[in-house]
């Protein structure tokens, strides 16, 4: 029997925040995966391993978790004063399925970095030492990010002293901006309420701040749900039942905020809406070991990601975090203490993150004009992907 040999595709695994993916300028895939459709996502899936029924994607790309089975497709930008187009692609583990509904906050770091290395950012906006700003267009969620990428001696800087919990290593700091993340056309509390009775059927009724901000996003409060709100990940993710109430939680969730339309199309959206749970300060030991006390942190966050705790934060969950944080009487702010304010400092199971938002409250409306944050990024490889010739 003959086989059909395998393909090399360009690719660059990169490290983005507390996530990693593997990173594609769009003209180097195969010409019919070059658009969106069944040829582009099988092929995304067979790069990260997936479905994998183990759940371990060892033949593939994929690191078995959330953050690690994530890919992102990179061209220049077809819109004007952009430099880059920035797709994600979220690749479940054990499903044929590639979600494609919402932003990675933490890749966005390294898009920045990608996409000057790759030319898809002109020259002239390229300074030989200093600070690149580069100009994303997420095409996901049809929003802008600015990230601001050192340069060296014509080079991006990669390294440095910059601490990012929830990473090992230290590495430069990239400040990204997240302009404008709610949808003009979109409310930002979609219900018209800071805080809603989310009725789930079989598990109970819960006070809920629904957001779009970032990315869609359901905060409950931990004790509602029997939570401290200092959970580590073995905590929860080792609690099937636990599980199963933050899915229904979740299904129910996004009907009320209208991202569907019957409870079936949530296993279609995967990615979003998240779920999150909220709990005023208090101290806890990190993943790592580290001792984080009640006066390092204004609340503390935990967040679910594609049906498990998240081992730190999504970026575009500190989105929604900060956004609701900065607006009085959401569930965020009430847990970091109410009254108004610009940034706020969060824990989560790796350690803190500080996070910054513009909000404002007009013609009987809140807006954020801008969320702001600092993550990290770093090339690990550059090279060939391989994958078999048949299988997309």
């Amino acid at each position: 029997m003959i086989f059909n040999p395998q393909i090399g595709i360009p690719a660059t695994y990169m490290r983005g925040g507390t996530s990693k993916g593997v990173f594609f300028k769009l003209d180097d895939l195969p010409e019919d995966a070059q658009v969106a459709g069944t040829a582009r996502d099988n092929l995304l899936l067979r790069v990260i391993g997936s479905p994998d029924p183990y759940g371990k994607q060892t033949d593939g790309m994929g690191g078995a978790t959330s953050s690690t089975s994530k890919t992102v497709l990179l061209s220049k930008s077809i819109k004007t004063e952009h430099d880059v187009d920035y797709l994600f692609g979220q690749v479940a583990i054990d499903k044929a399925f590639v979600d494609w509904s919402g932003n990675c906050g933490n890749l966005t770091a390294a898009v920045g970095s990608f996409a000057i290395s790759n030319g898809l950012v002109d020259n002239s906006r390229i300074p030989d030492n200093g600070v690149a700003v580069v100009r994303i267009w997420q095409a996901n969620i049809n929003k802008t990010i600015i990230a601001h990428v050192p340069m060296v001696n014509g080079l991006v800087q990669e390294t440095g002293d910059f601490e990012l919990d929830g990473v090992t290593f230290p590495a430069a700091e990239v400040k990204v901006e997240f302009v404008n993340p709610v949808d003009g056309a979109e409310a930002m509390f979609p219900t018209g309420n800071l805080v809603d009775e989310l009725v789930v059927p079989g598990v109970g009724t819960f006070k809920a701040t629904m957001i779009n901000a970032g990315i869609p996003t359901i905060f409950l409060e931990a004790k509602a749900l029997g939570y401290q709100g200092t959970e580590l990940q073995e905590a929860i993710n080792s609690d099937e039942s636990a599980l199963a109430k933050f899915e229904t939680i979740r299904a129910y969730g996004a009907l009320m905020m209208g991202l569907i339309h019957s409870i079936d199309q949530v296993r279609e959206r995967q990615h979003t809406p998240k779920v999150a749970f909220v709990a005023p300060s208090s101290a806890y030991q990190t993943s790592s070991g580290k001792s984080i006390t009640g006066n390092d942190i204004d609340l503390s966050v935990r967040a679910m990601s594609m049906g498990k705790l998240h081992h730190a934060m999504m970026g575009t969950a500190a989105v929604a975090i900060g956004t609701a944080g900065a607006i009085p009487g959401t569930l965020v702010n009430l847990a970091a203490g109410g009254g108004d304010k610009d940034s706020i400092i969060f824990g989560h199971p790796s350690g803190t993150l500080k996070v910054g938002a513009e909000t404002k409250f007009n013609e009987g409306a809140w807006s954020v004009d801008k969320v702001s944050m600092s993550r990290s990024a770093r090339k690990l490889m550059k090279g060939e992907v391989y994958i078999p010739a048949d299988s997309y």
